[in-house]
């Protein structure tokens, strides 16, 4: 049930958000000219999915020629597709000084009366349904749709008392605190895990520099061995749209979104296809578990060159502009799948390849040209290991986090509603000693 239609309990009653705020105007004679600089807050620097503060830029006022007057404490809710539905907002509560501005694309919201607590509005926004619910009334062409005004001083919220939205405000907010928590550490251990592939892949184990003469190939530790990728590898095309064109539900047919959305080199399954693939190919364009799978035509340089392991169970196969590659010597596949990302990460099939447009191209024939340097089996196994016990705690917290996204949801449904009160909450297990012990 959509939290616009849950029933409200304990007496509670629905109220517009425009009975308590109001879209905040610039005060008439109020000259910029008299500040030395104005925050202002690109749509870039506004966070998505439930950060506070934006990024404030100190522009001198005589380089802001447009841009959206906001006060400190307002809510700022980014108005245009798709910046709305990811949850572009903030909440300007550190602001440097009484006012600043914004991008035009974003509507302020300033609470009318010195009461209550504006966090409660900038959570009751994050809901699903909430955004759903207006996302609905957005208004102007396809691709540069809006939110007017009118539909978020129109939108429905529960009536609370001012405790009432303070208490609800800091649990909600500790919620959201754990997620960011866990958020942070899986970037720092990113970051570790870009660093220890260029580490492994041009050093020895124990982190010594090798001697320049000990290298053949700049940057590739000496002692390890040489090959082409079709040297070492079968290379297969997936199939093309004219074979793969009807829906057959026993069979999933991986496409580039699947490859190019996830950051850790997993299936992405958001927008999993299924095709019907006569006899005849699926043998050919089937999938196992240890398949390396290959973006290999794309107009984005982001794109090209993304490479995942494929590790699903049940039945499929792949379509065009994605390569499978399959080991069958020299290295293991989980090694090549390693060393693949180490390239894309350090530049070398953008360097490589002009991917400025949409017919570049990465094929098999070049494909089959990529470098594949590797040492004996036994250093390639604890190459893995370090890299796979990295990518193990990235998507521990990527998981720790969509746990805490479920329930500040859950809880947020629940607390405005009534069905459960805050103070009947223990929150003392997510304090802050917890997320510096996650941090660590």
């Amino acid at each position: 049930m959509s939290l616009l239609d849950a029933e409200l309990r304990h007496g509670k009653q629905w109220t517009r958000v425009g009975d308590w705020y109001e879209v905040t105007k610039k005060p008439r004679g109020l000259e910029l000219s008299g500040f030395p600089v104005i925050p202002f807050a690109t749509m870039d620097s506004i966070p998505e999915g439930g950060a506070y503060a934006p990024r404030f830029e100190l522009r001198a006022p005589e380089t802001i020629a447009s841009g959206t007057y906001f006060q400190r404490g307002d809510v700022l809710v980014a108005k245009i597709t798709p910046s709305f539905e990811n949850g572009k907002q903030a909440l300007a509560l550190d602001l440097p000084g009484e006012f600043g501005y914004a991008t035009t694309e974003v509507i302020p919201l300033h609470r009318r009366q010195d009461r209550g607590d504006a966090r409660m509005l900038f959570f009751y926004l994050l809901h699903p349904d909430i955004r759903h619910h207006v996302a609905e009334r957005m208004e102007g062409s396809t691709g540069r749709q809006r939110v007017p005004e009118n539909v978020l001083l129109d939108l429905p919220i529960p009536l609370l008392d001012s405790d009432e939205e303070v208490a609800i405000a800091n649990v909600l907010e500790t919620i959201q605190s754990a997620a960011s928590a866990n958020v942070e550490c899986a970037a720092n251990a990113r970051r570790l895990k870009h660093a220890a592939m260029h580490t492994l892949f041009t050093r020895e184990m124990n982190g010594e520099v090798q001697n320049e003469a000990d290298i053949s190939v700049q940057g590739v530790p000496g002692g390890w061995s040489r090959k082409q990728l079709g040297e070492i590898a079968e290379i297969t095309y997936g199939a093309q749209a004219a074979v793969a064109n009807a829906t057959d539900p026993s069979v999933g047919t991986l496409i580039l979104t699947n490859v190019n959305l996830d950051l850790e080199g997993h299936i992405n399954l958001e927008k999993k296809r299924y095709y019907h693939v006569p006899e005849a190919y699926r043998e050919r364009l089937s999938l196992r578990k240890g398949d390396v799978l290959f973006n290999w035509r794309s107009g984005s340089a982001n794109h090209i060159g993304k490479t995942v392991y494929f590790d699903l169970d049940g039945d499929h196969t792949y379509s065009s502009f994605i390569l499978r590659f399959r080991p069958h010597s020299h290295v293991s596949n989980r090694y090549l799948y390693w060393w693949l990302t180490h390239l894309r990460i350090d530049g070398f099939f953008t360097a490589q390849r002009n991917v400025s447009s949409i017919n570049s191209v990465y094929n098999a024939s070049l494909s089959a040209t990529i470098p594949i340097w590797y040492p004996d089996n036994d250093r390639q196994r604890e190459i893995v290991e370090i890299l796979d016990a990295i990518e193990h705690k990235i998507n521990l917290h990527r998981r720790k986090r969509a746990v805490f996204d479920d329930l500040f949801t859950v809880l947020l449904h629940k607390l405005v509603t009534g069905e459960i009160r805050a103070s009947d909450l223990d929150m003392s297990a997510l304090g802050p000693k917890q997320f510096e012990e996650v941090k660590a």
